[in-house]
């Protein structure tokens, strides 16, 4: 089974802050033989490491300085769903909260951590296309490890 994983899940320092939010369980789904295709939509929508925090707000994703970087957002999240058909994928593992990433609640864009409903730009997309997504913190739900 192919599985998209965000990419700072399996250690990669790719968070806005150059930080990463490595999971040791999602190490063991490559022990038992799962192909994991690591995923940054931040990056392949060509923003940098480090980047300014961003947050959905009406509609766009707008960082702590103002400036509107939703067509970031949107052409990384396309990316995404291009590998998601290469490889077949039917579930992608990603992180939670983030503008791209998040499922079922994102940041509220006062970037004051105040939680909302609401699905990240990539996570939104992989959804509309039928690909399953969990949260890390959710995986332990989906697998016996």
């Amino acid at each position: 089974m192919n599985i998209l994983v965000s990419a700072c899940l399996l250690g990669v320092k790719c968070r806005y802050d150059g930080n990463d939010n490595k999971s040791d369980i999602i190490i063991k789904l490559i022990s038992r033989g799962y192909n994991i295709i690591p995923v940054c939509p931040e990056q392949l929508g060509g923003l940098t490491t480090p980047r300014k925090p961003a947050e959905i707000i009406n509609g766009r994703v707008i960082n702590i300085d103002n400036e509107d970087v939703t067509e970031n957002f949107i052409k990384g999240a396309n990316e995404v769903l291009k590998l998601s058909k290469l490889y077949s994928v039917e579930l992608a593992i990603l992180k939670e909260k983030s503008p791209s990433c998040g499922f079922g609640e994102i940041y509220d864009g006062t970037f004051n951590k105040v939680l909302i409903k609401g699905n990240g730009i990539c996570a939104d997309l992989l959804s509309n296309n039928n690909v399953k997504i969990i949260g890390e913190c959710k995986i332990k739900e989906h697998f016996e490890l």
